[in-house]
């Protein structure tokens, strides 16, 4: 039975491996993943990247307009409990999470793995919107934005190229709350 994610603090970024994350969902359910963008920092750089599409629950698709996925890109992928079995082990021995708009993807994680049977991983999360802001001081933090900002290349919506984009913001506040 899986456990209720207890680490809802959104922290300023530590030292240590991390992974950013991002989601598109098929619909406005928070459970309703239908891609997720994983990218693992491990001694301050990028060490794996992973895209997988998921099939939805409802098996319908109302945010095409936004992502782009249709139920023909998804119909064959696995569900998120099937994924997760595999998609687990990149959060191992991390630190932390990290996301534009952490909250939005904290709960979507959240709804997958309670709606498949999965523990969620009980780690702190940190912003990247609040990141942009407090530590770049890029306004408007939008994700496009920041990106076009920190010439960061980005395919929006594309929950691969979010997260990677998440990840290297997280790098820079870093450096830039260092300094």
């Amino acid at each position: 039975m899986a456990r209720p994610h207890t680490s809802g603090t959104f922290i300023d970024p530590p030292p240590g491996d991390f992974v950013a994350l991002d989601f598109e969902t098929s619909a406005t359910h928070p459970g309703s993943a239908c891609s997720i963008g994983i990218v693992r920092v491990e001694r301050g750089r990028i060490a794996r990247r992973v895209r997988q599409l998921i099939r939805p629950p409802n098996h319908e698709i109302g945010f095409t307009y936004i992502h782009g996925l249709t139920m023909a890109d998804l119909h064959d992928k696995p569900s998120f409990g099937q994924a997760w079995k595999i998609l687990r082990e990149l959060f191992e021995g991390v630190g932390f999470l990290a996301a534009h708009n952490a909250g939005f993807d904290r709960r979507v994680l959240e709804a997958c793995c309670h709606e498949a049977g999965h523990d969620v991983p009980d780690l702190p999360w940190v912003c990247t919107v609040r990141q942009a802001r407090r530590a770049l001081g890029i306004r408007p933090a939008s994700l496009d934005n920041v990106a076009r900002v920190m010439g960061i290349k980005l395919n929006h919506h594309d929950a691969l190229s979010d997260a990677e984009a998440c990840a290297r913001i997280v790098m820079a506040a870093r450096k830039a709350l260092r300094s």
